[in-house]
């Protein structure tokens, strides 16, 4: 596999499992030096570095929680130490909670927005100035949903956070252009992830949503990564402000309902 990201160093928030592990490992593949984030250290992270040293890169991992903002800014300043360097920042963690809108709380819907887009707000803000102050070019790759453009009832602040973050992208692209840092967006649709456990274990509830999907199947962690590792790298230099759908063209069938 080509080294596109050689003397590369990613911040991948969120990253002990699922989608977030799957971009560690392709961009490891490639050539970078990995830092992995989550809420707290596990055997998970312990295997996950294990793998990125296999394959002859170096890993780190830091605890943060994403929803705080105070946690997400001394996240930045301690992977900005640990290599010296810090060239692509994927804001990975976010979260999901299901009730009726009427039964939704302040409680939980701050936990969703403040995870899903506060955080990732602030963690891009503290990435740019870093780029910015070091007269440094960087890429920023924000894990979206099909959900900044479908509706998911029951899912109201997941869906707000994912809309929110679709503009922020759009917004940023131009005011961070000057500075040499890159920002797009990847909406994944249904991937078979642990977020998704109660889905897969559902063969009925499975089938209605595969009825929904063009391809007719639920995507892979890696074929979500792949995408991440091309707008990460050099390849889409030419690329910002936009959303990738990663959705066995869920989305696009469904506008054309």
């Amino acid at each position: 596999m080509a080294k596109r990201f050689k003397n590369k160093t990613a911040l991948i928030t969120g990253s002990s499992q699922g989608i977030g592990s799957a971009c560690a490992l392709r961009l490891a593949e490639e050539g970078a030096d990995i830092i992995l984030n989550g809420h707290k250290f596990d055997e998970r992270g312990e295997k996950l570095i294990k793998q990125i040293k296999n394959l002859g890169r170096k890993a780190e991992f830091i605890e943060a929680d994403m929803s705080k903002v105070k946690s997400v800014l001394k996240l930045m300043k301690s992977a900005v130490k640990i290599y010296g360097t810090l060239d692509i920042l994927v804001n990975n963690a976010g979260l999901e909670t299901k009730a009726d809108f009427l039964d939704v709380t302040e409680e939980d819907y701050d936990l969703v927005m403040n995870t899903n887009l506060k955080g990732v707000f602030f963690a891009t803000q503290a990435f740019a100035k870093y780029c910015k102050d070091n007269k440094r070019n960087g890429v920023v790759v924000n894990m979206s949903s099909v959900h900044e453009e479908i509706a998911f009832p029951h899912f109201a602040a997941y869906c707000v956070s994912k809309g929110g973050l679709k503009m922020l992208t759009r917004n940023l692209a131009s005011e961070l252009a000057p500075i040499g840092v890159r920002i797009n967006n990847v909406a994944p649709g249904a991937i078979s992830t642990p977020i998704n456990k109660e889905l897969l274990a559902n063969k009925k509830q499975l089938k209605m949503v595969l009825q929904n999907i063009p391809l007719k199947r639920m995507g892979k962690v890696e074929e979500v990564a792949a995408v991440v590792a091309f707008l990460a790298s050099d390849d889409a230099a030419y690329v910002t402000g936009s959303t990738y759908f990663v959705d066995g063209g869920l989305s696009y069938d469904y506008q054309e309902q």
